[in-house]
């Protein structure tokens, strides 16, 4: 069984520095104790230069302050409300080993990683935590959980890495029944390697490097990489059709999925006939985005591809946000697009310069300055492949960006960017430490809507968020381009409301969401519905399909046990 990372209520990484809370080995909250690792993320002087500091207190109006997390030992954890006839069903299921009920498992899967879920968490508040966690190892245990969770009127929450940033493991339930997250870690290996068909067959409870290792040895690789791919899991990606970073040439996760299982209340669900089929309506679509409203993915067919033998990243210099988003247009529209595309607008080009350290960092400053480009936009693009293929592709590439005023920074910049790719969350922490609001939000539009909805999302968050003297710092980058348009991906930062810190960012959250669905962008490009999209799903799919989505969960899931707090509206 995979191990568990180090228990955290703070974000995706380890711990940096350890700080003892002991809490309950097993049982229902007796048993022999022990110490887990909970610690602090790094000061912020330590993950941050001072001129990236100073940026930030005069851009927000802000003052640093310690505002520490509650330890793991002062969480408060109601008690569960599973009783123990239900709980001994389970066990009859699954095993005396595969349902746990006692304080760590819970905190464990206690909500996700969303800006709300670590308040709540930093705060002491768990009372949105799991009664129970079951790990059931195959399908057909998984079908028979949820067939007995229906009849006892338990709810059943799918709980894949805990990365969730739009309340998809939020477990809210109307009617207020007990709830079992489901931990799918038991199904996480890798059952069928078919090299020809360029197929692979994997459990949903596997993380991305874990596969990534496995392929290797094939001459394999899926190439899916999102910002939470060392704690996500595959099952995880197909529940929220989630985009990774290279999803520009290998395609977002759903267009990797050949065929999957799902587990229902209601039976099973075998989806996808590789490598096409004409036999009606695509089921496999209703799974793909479903975010365990439906039932729980137990098995996925994957398409992998070669291990690229070359592979070429670098940097470019565009004087305006304009001319940047008119290069990629021109790059879409004649199939040049490379495998990563990222082009940060000039807040969030300032902001990665200022945070960069070391002499390089420097000297690419330096550079800018000379060429008048200081206040310029960062593109950041990369190939994989073949090399006779990636070479050709960066040559097309090269010509259409200078045709269109970008300026060349050259191999180091694009390797600096991959080296430090994940590195996001974990500032996060740091951040909030700090007293910062910090969260994400993203979308997607058509090329010529995507300047208006960027506009849009912009003002809306400093209307919202913004005070006298206290603004917030807007960054924003397109990482997903197409042939009609690009995703728009937002990092907002704002001094904390420490007295109404989640009504703070609620009233924003609403605001920009009215706002960029307005303006014609998409409600999620890759997050997800979750809870805190879902009052909105019925701008974007229409009444009709709202009732067509209800329909359906209604034949899997007569009693509404899967994942009720997500996807479809009240």
């Amino acid at each position: 069984m995979p191990e568990l990372p180090e228990l955290t209520i703070q974000g995706w990484g380890p711990p940096a520095r350890p700080r003892d809370a002991t809490v309950p080995a097993s049982g229902d909250g007796g048993g022999e104790a022990r110490t887990l690792e909970l610690a602090p993320y790094p000061d912020l002087a330590e993950v941050l230069p001072k001129a990236a500091r100073r940026h930030l207190a005069r851009e927000l109006g802000w003052t640093p302050r310690s505002t520490r997390p509650a330890p793991v030992g002062e969480i408060r954890l109601p008690p569960s409300r599973l009783a123990e006839e239900g709980r001994q069903r389970l066990v009859d299921l699954l095993g005396e080993d595969g349902v746990r009920t006692d304080r760590e498992a819970r905190l464990r899967h206690a909500g996700g990683r969303s800006y709300l879920d670590l308040l709540r968490r930093r705060s002491g508040d768990a009372s949105d935590a799991p009664d129970a966690v079951a790990t059931p190892a195959d399908t057909g245990q998984t079908a028979a959980l949820l067939a007995a969770c229906s009849e006892m009127g338990v709810v059943v929450v799918p709980y894949g890495g805990g990365t969730s940033v739009v309340g998809g493991l939020s477990g809210i339930d109307v009617d207020d029944r007990p709830s079992v997250s489901v931990d799918l870690r038991r199904m996480a290996s890798v059952r069928d390697v078919d090299v020809p068909s360029s197929l692979v067959t994997v459990g949903p409870g596997m993380r991305g490097p874990a596969l990534e290792d496995a392929l290797a040895g094939h001459g394999l690789t899926l190439g899916h990489l999102p910002q939470s791919y060392e704690y996500a899991t595959l099952g995880g990606y197909a529940a929220t059709r989630s985009a990774g970073q290279a999803s520009t040439g290998v395609g977002r996760f759903d267009d990797l999925v050949a065929g999957l299982t799902l587990a229902t209340p209601a039976g099973v669900l075998e989806l996808g006939s590789p490598p096409s089929s004409a036999a009606g309506p695509d089921l496999l679509g209703l799974a793909l985005g479903s975010e365990g409203a439906l039932g729980v993915i137990t098995e996925l067919r994957l398409r992998v591809r070669p291990r690229p033998r070359a592979v070429r990243y670098e940097g470019w210099s565009f004087r305006t946000w304009a001319g940047g988003l008119a290069a990629l247009q021109r790059l879409a529209r004649h199939d040049l697009l490379p495998d990563v595309v990222r082009l940060s607008d000039g807040d969030e080009t300032r902001a990665n310069l200022l945070m960069a350290s070391g002499m390089g960092a420097r000297a690419l400053r330096g550079s800018l300055r000379a060429r008048r480009r200081g206040a310029g936009c960062l593109l950041v693009v990369g190939w994989e492949g073949l090399p006779q293929l990636v070479r050709a592709r960066v040559r097309a590439a090269a010509s259409v960006l200078r045709d269109g005023g970008a300026a060349p920074l050259g191999g180091r910049v694009g390797e600096s960017w991959r080296r430090h790719r994940f590195g996001a969350p974990y500032l996060r922490d740091s951040l909030l430490d700090a007293g910062l609001l910090v969260e994400t939000l993203e979308t997607a539009a058509t090329w010529t809507a995507l300047p208006t909805v960027y506009d849009a999302v912009r003002r809306a968050l400093c209307d919202a968020l913004g005070r006298p003297g206290k603004q917030p710092l807007v960054l924003s980058h397109v990482s997903h381009a197409y042939p009609t348009g690009a995703s728009l991906y937002v990092t907002v930062l704002a001094d904390r409301d420490d007295a109404l810190p989640l009504q703070q960012w609620l009233g924003a959250k609403r605001a920009v969401t009215d706002a960029l669905v307005a303006a014609g962008g998409t409600l999620t490009h890759h997050h997800g519905v979750g809870a805190d999209h879902r009052p909105w799903l019925e701008r974007e799919i229409g009444p009709l399909g709202v009732e067509v989505l209800r329909a359906v969960k209604e034949r899997l899931d007569p009693n509404a046990i899967c994942n009720p707090g997500v996807l479809l509206p009240e």
